[in-house]
């Protein structure tokens, strides 16, 4: 059985896709931009879309009554891998010990022109 997690504190689907899909133990969250809920960017640097991003996966995280400790996965994908250390900086400060497992791509173009996107994976258990 599965649970469709939805909140108005983070960007709305833009597609036909769910914010985040509970099942079987976890969650699966969408890919999130660095847009806030009204689905304007944070800023024009990748370190104020990263940190929109996570801003977003929390938010969503929040909704299904979880945090950042319950996320086993993450998949990163920058519009620039030469962002990635930038990224990193942003991303160490809401993953802080037992770090997820995760993938960093470079991708030819994201939606609506954005520099990175953070998609996750949580544990309910």
């Amino acid at each position: 059985m599965k649970r469709i997690i939805q909140t108005h504190n983070a960007p709305q689907a833009i597609g036909p896709y769910s914010q985040a899909v509970m099942a079987n133990g976890f969650l699966f969250i969408s890919g999130q931009l660095g847009v806030d809920a009204n689905g304007n960017f944070a800023g024009d640097s990748v370190e104020a879309q990263a940190e929109q991003s996570l801003k977003n996966i929390k938010s969503i995280l929040t909704a299904a009554d979880l945090d950042f400790e319950n996320i086993v996965k993450t998949t990163i994908f920058l519009a620039n891998m030469d962002d990635f250390s930038k990224v990193n900086e942003i991303y160490a400060k809401f993953f802080t010990s037992d770090y997820p497992a995760r993938s960093t791509v470079a991708v030819k173009t994201l939606p609506k022109n954005a520099l990175v996107e953070i998609e996750s994976i949580a544990v309910t258990k």
